[in-house]
């Protein structure tokens, strides 16, 4: 949309959002009750019927920029701001990032893991900008020199949205990036993420034994966490207690106890976990294994009688077995707790409405090991993928189940390799292997599957 539309629209986003003029372009310090701004409180705004459009120039912009620098209202920048919200919404955006240049304000969606750019606010206006969203998390808008962290909610195109924000100080000045979790919209499960179903057979039992550690790795932003979250969802039942400790709680889960890390008074992964074992859980939920204390207790945890479920940030299934040796722990323990372990990437799904069947490269024959296979999916773009030709995400996986011979390997403390070689013989599908059959069955593209497995 155009930037002028915007402006002259009435807000998209009211409540906890929509601030007093005066404080978004004239720097102050914060109120002394951080639950106004809804930063440990937050409470959802109410959404207009008013839609907002997207973003964009206008021959209105050096006059916008003037009012704001004139500090005459604060009705243009948040209506900027809310409208910003409300696109990245409409968009299926994860995250917003605002990153000031020597010349130019740059504002990016990242939609289906990959950053795209916007039609940007004219520089003038980042400082006001910035400010708007540190009052709408309860930060402090006079402090520019340290990073600082937030959170809000809000009601956003008729959605319960839970933003987290992230303000960096940068050459140009303060970055930010605002993460959007879709609270009203329950966590994907592995057979949506498309975990084939042999493999959910085989994920199901590993999560139902009583005891002993599952593991899901893979980068930042690969689905780990709605990976456990879906296990705890499956194994919540009256009969057991479920504890997570995590960083942050994405999603409120009914039946479960959440907790959330906090670092500045003490509370770590390893003391939450400390605390959860005096609490008498059928379950633990890591957020992730970060170091060696947090991977000793887990183990511990483990070996006592508790299922834990973690993550891990490794390339491959058998890395995090590895991952778990350098950080010190004993191979025998590893192989008696470690039940199984989920490696996984999330590539694009090919838009379904403007998806055609095209002529396969050799390139493409060659990495789907098929020289008579002629043809593969692609698309062209359209409206709703906006000219991307991707609409929603699927996963690739890579199981590994710890069997007896793999367990007697791991006590001669493998390199990755040896294990992986292993874990192939015992019938582990690779990453490489699981990519392939998306493309065939043109879910995704090779160019896709190339971009997230490392080896591909």
């Amino acid at each position: 949309m155009e930037l002028s539309r915007a402006l002259g629209a009435s807000s998209p986003l009211r409540g906890s959002a929509r601030r007093s003029a005066g404080a978004a372009s004239r720097p102050q310090a914060p109120s002394a009750s951080p639950n106004e701004h809804g930063a440990a409180s937050p409470r959802p705004s109410q959404p207009s019927a008013q839609k907002a459009d997207a973003i964009s120039h206008t021959d209105q912009t050096p006059s916008l920029a003037a009012e704001v620098e004139r500090g005459t209202s604060d009705e243009p920048i948040i209506r900027l701001v809310d409208s910003m919200l409300a696109e990245a919404v409409r968009r299926r955006a994860s995250d917003i990032h605002i990153e000031p240049g020597a010349a130019r304000l740059r504002v990016r969606y990242r939609i289906d893991g990959v950053l795209h750019e916007v039609n940007s606010p004219p520089p003038a206006l980042h400082g006001p900008l910035v400010s708007r969203v540190k009052i709408m998390a309860g930060l402090n808008i006079a402090e520019k020199r340290l990073p600082q962290d937030g959170r809000l909610q809000l009601a956003v195109e008729h959605r319960s949205m839970d933003v987290r924000i992230s303000t960096r100080p940068a050459t140009h000045g303060e970055s930010v990036v605002m993460r959007l979790l879709d609270r009203s919209q329950p966590a994907r499960g592995l057979p949506e993420l498309g975990l084939l179903p042999e493999e959910q057979a085989r994920w199901a039992e590993l999560i139902r034994r009583p005891h002993g550690m599952v593991l899901a790795t893979g980068p930042t932003g690969s689905g780990k966490t709605t990976t456990l979250y879906g296990a705890l969802a499956l194994l919540n039942q009256p009969n057991r207690k479920l504890i997570t400790v995590e960083d942050p709680v994405e999603y409120q889960l009914s039946g479960v106890n959440q907790v959330a890390v906090k670092p500045s008074i003490g509370l770590t992964f390893a003391a939450g976990l400390r605390s959860m074992l005096r609490q008498a859980p059928d379950v633990i939920m890591v957020g992730e294994i970060r170091d060696q204390e947090t991977a000793q207790i887990a183990v511990q945890a483990a070996l006592t009688g508790h299922l834990v479920l973690s993550t891990l940030h490794t390339n491959d299934a058998p890395s995090a077995i590895t991952r778990l040796i350098d950080m010190g722990l004993p191979p025998f323990l590893i192989a008696s707790t470690v039940q199984g372990v989920l490696a996984q990437r999330l590539v694009r799904r090919i838009c379904p409405d403007c998806r055609i069947t095209d002529n396969a490269t050799l390139e493409e024959r060659q990495f789907l090991e098929a020289s008579e296979m002629a043809q593969v999916i692609r698309s062209n773009g359209c409206d709703r993928c906006h000219g991307s030709g991707f609409f929603g995400r699927v996963g690739i996986f890579e199981l590994l189940t710890v069997t007896g011979a793999i367990r007697a390997l791991i006590v001669r403390k493998p390199t990755a390799s040896a294990l992986r070689q292993a874990a192939l013989r015992a019938g582990m599908r690779s990453l490489r292997e699981d990519g392939r059959l998306k493309v065939r069955e043109g879910l995704t593209t090779v160019a896709e599957v190339m971009r997230v497995v490392l080896d591909a």
